[in-house]
This record gives structure tokens, sequence and C-alpha cells, in this order.
């Protein structure tokens, strides 16, 4: 982890027996004294030098992404929000909050330690309990209908992710923990290649439950910024498992699935988190990265910003689609690290008990909860527009 006066600003791999540089980009430092330093998460590395540049800065061209989403169907409501989205790029973070584990807990913490008390713009979700797996253990989810009220009643926004439980003849762990890897045996390669046809239709089946859901969302006229297949390069999800070509297959697999199903009331978000694992322009409206720093490590995350931006050389636009610590928001303004939103994980993030709202300070403390919400440059969702009349802009 690189350092700059204790708060990390950056984290890198070395792997290598021999010097190799690393660049950390993007760091803004005032005039003065300020502590760099370098902590070791394991193994040990060898340090020859550090050097100070001047940095040329983030080109602000790449907030002009354009307001066209990839599917040429979509619902004026999904064109709405993204138009919505694009126009505030650059200039501020909309805020957000996952909750679906314990759905609310998570939003009445941060409104009874806000001053003055609000809401999130932003509502994360999770589609993980309406796969068949699920279905069949008789898992409960009301994600649909939170999503409905969210967006219908609240003049929120809506993301979903999706922990995958795969089919339950691939299941070697329990059943609720199998989007984990080390809990399932099946070959996602042989399915997306074609050599297994009937495990290939198993995972489109889970795609067409999804996809029954997103249509009851697309007729209650809710857009929805979708994140399938999520840090897949990672590897710790059975969907990254195997490698990048069979990722990108899966994840264009379920993109023309849900086209076929009439699905168009999504914003596609890509969360692969490496350029080897990018399907393609044409599938991805969002690039988003999850970061997770530890514990009260509130930089820009500016590098991994930048590094995001370079996947398609500016073209999509950033956010940071899952946290642990919220970013300081006048920082990242300073580092020109301009993520569209944030998306703060549930439970120990917010929550000091998953079944009660009191708020935990373990990642970032009441103070700075208070601070970063009420920074000008974030949105809360008292302060969004009105989203089902916003001007559509391609």
């Amino acid at each position: 982890y690189f350092k700059i006066d204790g708060q990390e600003v950056a984290s890198f791999v070395s792997q290598s027996k021999n010097f190799r540089i690393t660049k950390v980009r993007g760091s803004y430092l005032t005039e003065g004294e300020h502590t760099i330093s370098i902590a070791v998460s394991w193994g040990y590395i060898n340090l020859d030098k550090v050097t100070i540049e001047t940095s040329e800065g983030v080109n602000p061209e790449i907030y002009n992404v354009s307001p066209k989403l990839v599917d040429e169907n979509a619902t004026d409501n999904t064109k709405r929000l993204f138009s919505y989205l694009t126009d505030i790029y650059g200039t501020a973070f909309l805020s957000g909050q996952y909750c679906d584990a314990a759905y609310g807990m998570e939003m009445q913490s941060i409104l009874l330690n806000t001053d003055p008390e609000v809401y999130p713009a932003i509502l994360g979700l999770d589609m993980g309990y309406y796969s068949q797996s699920a279905v069949d253990h008789t898992a409960n989810t009301s994600a649909t209908e939170n999503a409905i009220a969210y967006w219908e009643k609240d003049g929120g926004i809506v993301t979903f992710c999706w922990h995958w439980l795969p089919p339950d003849q691939y299941h070697t762990g329990e059943w609720y923990s199998t989007f984990r890897k080390e809990n399932v045996k099946m070959n996602v390669t042989a399915m997306v290649n074609g050599e297994d046809p009937e495990g290939f239709e198993l995972l489109m089946k889970d795609v067409d439950l999804i996809a029954d859901e997103f249509l009851k969302l697309q007729d209650a006229g809710v857009p929805v910024i979708w994140r399938p297949l999520h840090e897949a390069s990672g590897g710790w999800f059975w969907w990254g498992a195997e490698g990048a070509d069979t990722y990108k297959k899966l994840y264009i697999a379920i993109y023309e699935r849900l086209q076929e199903k009439g699905v168009h009331n999504l914003i596609w978000l890509w969360n692969g988190q490496n350029a080897d694992w990018y399907p393609g322009d044409k599938y991805v409206d969002i690039i988003g990265e999850d970061i997770y720093p530890g514990e009260h490590e509130h930089s820009s995350q500016v590098d991994k910003f930048l590094q995001a931006v370079d996947y398609t050389g500016g073209k999509k636009m950033v956010v940071l689609s899952e946290n642990g610590c919220l970013f300081d928001p006048e920082q990242a303004v300073k580092d020109n690290a301009m993520w569209g939103f944030w998306a703060t994980w549930g439970g120990e993030f917010v929550l000091k008990s998953s079944n009660m709202n009191r708020y935990s300070e373990q990642y970032t403390s009441l103070d700075k909860l208070k601070e970063f919400y009420n920074s000008e440059y974030v949105i809360t969702r008292d302060e969004l527009p009105d989203l089902k009349t916003y001007e559509i802009k391609e």
C-alpha cells in the first residue's frame, strides 16, 4: 500500500525478482511537509527509491462521456437516468448504500446519523435470492418491491448486483455461499464454448428468472444500474475463476439473453476490474471499481480511478461500485478523481449489528459520515431532480 500522511492512496502487487518501476498517479500534495510510506500487506519488498514528479493532472475531457446507452431499445426512464448521470459526471458524487440483507437498517442508520438527516441517492440491492437454487431452498427476498418503492415513492435511484447461486448440482458447499468458487464444481468454459449445452441452459434459466424480475421493474417504470458478474478478475467468485475469455463470453451471453427477453431498463455497469476482462464498448455503459482500503482510509483512490478511465481511454463513466470506507469528497475534487457515485457495502461497514440500525464507526466515523454527506459535492436523495421527467439527451 502506498500512503501519503497515513492515508492509503494506491495499492500494487510486486512479484518480480528484480527492481521495477511502479507509478502512482494523480495524488495532490499541498506545499509543505508530507510523510510518504509503503506498507506491506503480506510478504516483503525491497524498496530502492521514491521519486516525486509533477503530474499533468487529469484531463477534464474524460468527463464528456456520451449519454447514449448501449441498448438501442432502452426505455425512456432509463435514458432519463443515464442522461442525468452523464450530466453531473465530473461535477458531483452521488451517494449510495447497499442494504439488501437487512433492508432498511443501513438506510435508517445513515438517516439518523447525518445532520441534517438525509438518505443516500442510490439504493443497492442484490438479485441473488431470485436464482433457482435460492428459490428451491425457500430463500426470501423483497428486492424487487423495495426497488420499486425507492424509485416510485421515494424518488431515488436503484442499482443491483448479483451474487449468483448456480444450480444445485454444482454445489460442493452450503447453498447460500455457492457464489464463491470454493463451494462449487463446474466447468463454465465448457458451457460457454458449446461443449456442455445442457449446463449452459441451466445457467440461462437463472438468467430468465432474473429477467422476470427486471421486467416487473420495467413495467413499473424503474430503471436499474445493473452490475452482473462483479469483481471477476479477483478470482474469488465462480464466474471469474476460469479466466478472462470465459468470463467475457458469459457476460455477453447474459447481455444477449436479457435482450431476447425484452429487458430494456438496464444501465450496464461492468465491474471486471482488469482491462483484459473488458467485454467491449457495445456491452458497457459504466465502468465500476470496488475498493476496500481498510479502516478510516478516506483517500480519493485517484490511481484506481485513472486505471479504470484508461480501460477505454475515457469513453465510459467510472464509478465506485462498492466501497468500505467513504472517500473524502473534498480530496477527490482536489485530485480530480470524480467518481460518478459511491455505493458503500452493507453490514459491518455501516451497522454494529445486522438487525439493528445502530451505526458502526469501524470504517467511517460519525464525524466523517456527517462531513462527507454534507459536502457541497455530494448529492443525497432529497437533492435529486424528478428523474421521471428529466430531459433525455442522446
